[in-house]
């Protein structure tokens, strides 16, 4: 039986080695590799990097491609946006009392005619058609592909002024200027001067307070039943708030202060009233409204009364209520008081006669050339 033996691979080549060495009688040296240099290396590290350049290629493109596709699709956008196929053909607007609809969809139909239904800046409609009189807002949508839907809000007319020109003009809560009064427009209550036609932002604020004002007054003469008797109001100076009254007594003006509007004018009426009796009532011209009395004062060339101003205390029910009641008198005193009170009163009674009917004939047709002076200027108050 042969016994095998396995001879490891290295280990035979080195015997083949040393047999062929021995053949051949010499020796094989092994000796080391050069390094690479000049040229082959630095084309080694160009080769290198070349490669390194090449692993980033795919990103590259990947980032070009995207910049590309955007660009197209951009491109394709605004070719689309302003296409014929958006151009608006079809403007809706809601049912508008005072508004014309026509002018509305003028306003849109400019605004859109560039960049069309899918392109169109409906903030900006929005902001131009609230410059239209009667808009108070109004709000656009897109309804494609080529429809435009507008709901208005229009202003409501509030008040009527006499600007500085003596022109009626409607206005709104805001004091914005609606348009002029027309006559088949129903007559207001009463008129409303002093705004400021400035147009300024702090104008328009100051306006924005005197309309406050304006339905203050409203709320508490309508309250009291005193709204008829007024024609016009002054709003100039919310401070000093004045009122000139209607028909018989539209020659009388009305200082009412600043505050307690529907109190300060009753007060006045009264104390007007009572004023009617003496001989200077026919030439009452203003009262003015303090706290505790009633300024009463007369016109010009009007004898006694020229120019001149009273005082009429107006006392409220608690005063009269909590007055004290005077001591009695001896009875001997009462009946010449009583007696030498009678026969003063008795001659200014008789003077105040004849005086009166002295100066009536002149009062009345002063008056009437007054009245009919006025009824020209002042429009007449219907309803």
């Amino acid at each position: 039986m042969r016994e095998q033996v396995i001879t490891p691979r290295a280990t035979a080549g080195r015997s083949s080695a040393q047999a062929g060495s021995k053949a051949g009688g010499g020796s094989i040296v092994q000796r080391p590799a050069r390094r690479e240099r000049g040229a082959s290396a630095s084309r080694s590290r160009d080769g290198g990097r070349l490669r390194q350049a090449l692993a980033y290629f795919p990103h590259i493109g990947k980032a070009l491609l995207a910049i590309i596709t955007g660009l197209l699709i951009f491109a394709g956008y605004r070719a689309a946006a302003s296409a014929s196929f958006f151009q608006a053909r079809n403007i809706e607007v809601n049912s508008t009392s005072r508004v014309s609809a026509d002018e509305i969809k003028a306003v849109v139909r400019r605004a859109v005619a560039g960049p069309g239904v899918w392109d169109a800046d409906l903030n900006a409609i929005s902001e131009e058609l609230q410059r239209v009189p009667w808009v108070r807002s109004a709000v656009v949508s897109r309804v494609l592909p080529d429809g435009l839907r507008v709901r208005v809000t229009e202003r409501v007319p509030r008040a009527v002024v006499r600007t500085s020109a003596g022109k009626l003009v409607w206005v709104d809560t805001d004091a914005v200027v609606l348009g002029q009064m027309l006559p088949t427009d129903q007559m207001p209550i009463f008129f409303i001067r002093g705004l400021d036609e400035t147009g300024t932002s702090v104008a328009r604020a100051m306006n924005r307070e005197r309309m406050q004002k304006y339905e203050e007054i409203l709320r508490e003469w309508e309250a009291a039943g005193l709204s008829e008797r007024v024609s016009e109001v002054n709003l100039d100076n919310l401070r000093d708030v004045r009122a000139q009254l209607a028909g018989d007594d539209s020659q009388i003006e009305v200082r009412l202060g600043a505050e307690k509007m529907g109190d300060g004018l009753s007060r006045a009426l009264r104390a007007l009233d009572e004023q009617r009796q003496t001989p200077c009532g026919p030439f009452i011209n203003y009262l003015e409204v303090l706290p505790k009395k009633i300024i009463v004062g007369h016109a010009a060339g009007a004898g006694p009364c020229s120019g001149g101003a009273t005082s009429a205390p107006v006392p409220t029910a608690e005063q009269e209520t909590a007055k004290p009641a005077a001591p009695d008198k001896p009875r001997e005193e009462r009946s010449a008081g009583r007696s030498s009170s009678s026969s003063r009163e008795s001659r200014e009674r008789d003077a105040r006669k004849e005086d009166e009917e002295r100066r009536k004939k002149a009062r009345d047709k002063k008056e009437k050339e007054s009245n009919r002076a006025k009824s020209e200027t002042r429009p007449r108050r219907v309803g």
